[in-house]
């Protein structure tokens, strides 16, 4: 065993992490803080792991459950490459090709799909008040199945998006954080400007900065979040970020100005996300099937954002940062002025300077969410980890 991974195992030793075991993985803010710090261990661990092509396999067979209701590049790939990692066949689940369309319920296709389903990875972001709630539904509906012996095991759940938070990407992104800066003992006093940023697009969810907000400030780190008036996040989740605050000794404070967000900041996270208040006339304006009513909020929050489009990552902007060598993260895809859109959240050079850590940002949600369905699925993870590296079985065979 390599004196890396040793080091490694030997942290997650020493820490309390046991009620992960079995358990769904909803919100970052449902976990204490060993907990979310055995996560990045065993993260770590498994890309040690795969650099020393050790294969970290714990499953001979079985079923990782794909559910998106929304699109995405990045965390589908990444839940994938998570599974296959440890064992486990993706299957996706397309609600158009199943028979929701004839009128199966949720309760129904949970049971269904899950007869030999370790985890289920959903990402369900678009509407407030439904996408947390259809993840607690489903999480209850396989616990019934379970109890009532029509499953012989429970699948875990692992929420890749909801309307409330974006637990895989907030990790993914403190891990980056906690490399860049040299270990979590940093972080504590570090400026994050976690600021909306326009976009010729409207809709987009608020879990970004929802997640970012109320996990960056569980480890002392001074969170600020800036805003056009008007764009407000959920209240519920402001609180949770000031509490946080009040605990672990950072600070969550806002603002309606990007420039005094930028300020000294050791990191940025400009970000576009829609209104609050807009976000759920929206779902209303959905579930009444009222069409002209969506095509009517959309062009107004269009209009809405065209009135905020100085709110960019410039170059000037940067230079207001700490030596005007912030660390700039985006959770991507990125809107970049002059590239995918005409005028957007980040300049082109701004971006290019920055885009092989970003890529690295968007490297580490692989391993956190294996890191997660380990945790759910192995009782004694020290001891599962010890063995597979005494029998060093090669991911890949070398010739």
């Amino acid at each position: 065993m390599s004196e890396k991974i040793t080091n490694i195992i030997n942290e997650l030793e020493k820490l309390d992490y046991k009620n992960l075991f079995q358990d769904d993985f909803l919100h970052t803010w449902d976990k204490s803080q060993e907990e979310l710090q055995a996560i990045f261990t065993v993260a770590d661990a498994l890309r040690a792991m795969r650099e020393e092509n050790i294969s970290p396999k714990i499953f001979d067979s079985g079923l990782g459950i794909s559910l998106f209701r929304d699109n995405s590049t990045r965390t589908r790939f990444s839940f994938a490459s998570a599974c296959n990692l440890l064992g486990l066949e993706v299957q996706d689940l397309d609600e158009g090709k199943s028979q929701q369309a004839h009128g199966e319920t949720v309760k129904e296709t949970a049971n269904m799909i899950s007869f030999m389903a370790d985890v289920v990875g959903i990402r369900d972001d678009m509407y407030i008040g439904k996408g947390y709630k259809y993840m607690k539904d489903f999480s209850s509906y396989v616990q019934e199945g379970y109890d009532d012996g029509v499953l012989e095991q429970r699948p875990t759940l692992v929420n890749l998006q909801c309307d409330e938070d974006h637990p895989t990407q907030a990790m993914a992104d403190l891990l980056h954080v906690i490399h860049e800066f040299g270990g979590v003992e940093n972080l504590k006093g570090k400026k994050v400007a976690m600021t909306w940023a326009y976009s010729p697009s409207y809709g987009k969810p608020l879990s970004v900065p929802q997640g970012i907000s109320a996990l960056f400030t569980r480890f002392g780190m001074d969170v600020v979040l800036a805003h056009p008036e008007g764009y407000e996040i959920m209240p519920e989740i402001e609180k949770i970020a000031e509490d946080n605050a009040k605990t672990y000794g950072g600070s969550f404070t806002k603002t309606n100005s990007m420039e005094e967000a930028f300020k000294d900041a050791d990191i940025v996270y400009p970000k576009s996300w829609a209104p609050f208040a807009a976000m759920e006339e929206r779902t209303e304006l959905y579930g009444n099937g009222d069409q002209a009513g969506i095509d009517r909020l959309e062009k107004e929050l269009l209009e809405q954002n065209k009135q905020h489009m100085d709110w960019a990552a410039t170059e000037d902007m940067m230079k207001l940062t700490k030596d005007g060598k912030a660390l700039y993260m985006h959770c991507l895809p990125a809107d970049i002025t002059g590239v995918s859109c005409e005028t957007g959240e980040v300049d082109a050079t701004v971006f290019d300077r920055y885009r092989v850590p970003l890529y690295k940002e968007a490297s580490f949600k692989p391993y956190i969410i294996a890191a997660m369905i380990l945790l759910q699925k192995v009782e004694n993870p020290v001891e599962t980890l010890k063995q597979l590296v005494a029998d060093a079985k090669e991911r890949q065979k070398n010739k």
